[in-house]
């Protein structure tokens, strides 16, 4: 007998009416998820700490047919975190889906780096994302909601850097860390919690590798040849990604740390 997924398998990916919370959607991870969740029929909670950048990703998200609302709120606190959940709950009445598609990095050798920035880093890559899954979670737990919760991470989670990157690769890890306990302890629940992890992808964060200066050039060769496809990524490049891990498609598939990444760990 053939399974109704089977007889129509693009089913596994149907996102439309459901709700998401995206953190950091002004960034080129977070607008691309709402532009590719708004565009198949998702209703969508677009948080950031840039209210004109939001405004942006909003009317492109309207652009695509899709349903958005925007809240300034950065998950700095719990009461930030609580408040960015209530936002999503007013405006749809339930939460689906949670993408923290934010993140910093404040490079510096560890002889150099002031404590301040080093905190900053994970304090924007790993407290807020505790903060938002708290909340979120306990939210889905109480209301036996089989939410889907997408973090970003980077293949500097497994690898180190020589760049000055104690803050930005101890955060991934830790976001590697916590995708994994997350998912252990809430799969009792259904609830699929799982991380995409990019080599260098074009975003403001990494817009200095694509100049023609001296050291954005040297850094985008040395990347290039750590990448067996042999180019840098784009946004887009992780939506593929990004949709199965959100979607029905995923269900079986929790705790993981999927690598899109041109190659760059396979060698």
């Amino acid at each position: 007998m053939i399974s109704e997924t089977l007889r129509n398998p693009l089913s596994m990916f149907d996102t439309k009416d459901k709700v998401a919370i995206i953190t950091g959607a002004s960034g080129a991870f977070g607008r691309a998820c709402a532009l590719t969740l708004g565009s198949m029929g998702g209703k969508l909670l677009l948080v950031s700490g840039s209210k004109a950048e939001l405004e942006e990703v909003l009317q492109e998200v309207k652009d695509v047919g899709g349903e958005a609302r925007i809240l300034v709120r950065r998950p700095d606190t719990l009461e930030d975190a609580e408040a960015i959940r209530d936002a999503a709950l007013e405006a749809y009445g339930r939460i689906d889906q949670l993408v923290i598609a934010s993140g910093y990095n404040k490079a510096g050798f560890i002889q150099d780096l002031p404590v301040e920035d080093w905190e900053a880093v994970m304090n924007a890559n790993v407290r807020g994302p505790w903060l938002m899954a708290k909340v979120v979670g306990t939210y889905w737990i109480e209301n036996e909601i089989k939410g889907k919760m997408l973090m970003m991470s980077s293949v500097r989670g497994r690898h180190g850097n020589y760049s000055g990157y104690t803050g930005y690769c101890t955060s991934k890890g830790a976001t590697d860390a916590l995708t994994r306990v997350l998912a252990t302890e809430w799969a009792k629940y259904g609830i699929t919690v799982n991380a995409i992890a990019p080599t260098v992808f074009r975003s403001k964060l990494t817009a200095w590798m694509w100049s023609e200066d001296e050291v954005g050039q040297a850094t985008r060769k040395r990347s290039l040849s750590r990448i067996p496809l042999g180019r840098l990524g784009e946004a887009e490049d992780l939506m593929g990604m990004a949709l199965y891990l959100l979607t029905p498609a995923s269900d079986f598939c929790t705790g993981q740390v999927m690598y899109v990444d041109g190659g760059y760990t396979a060698g």
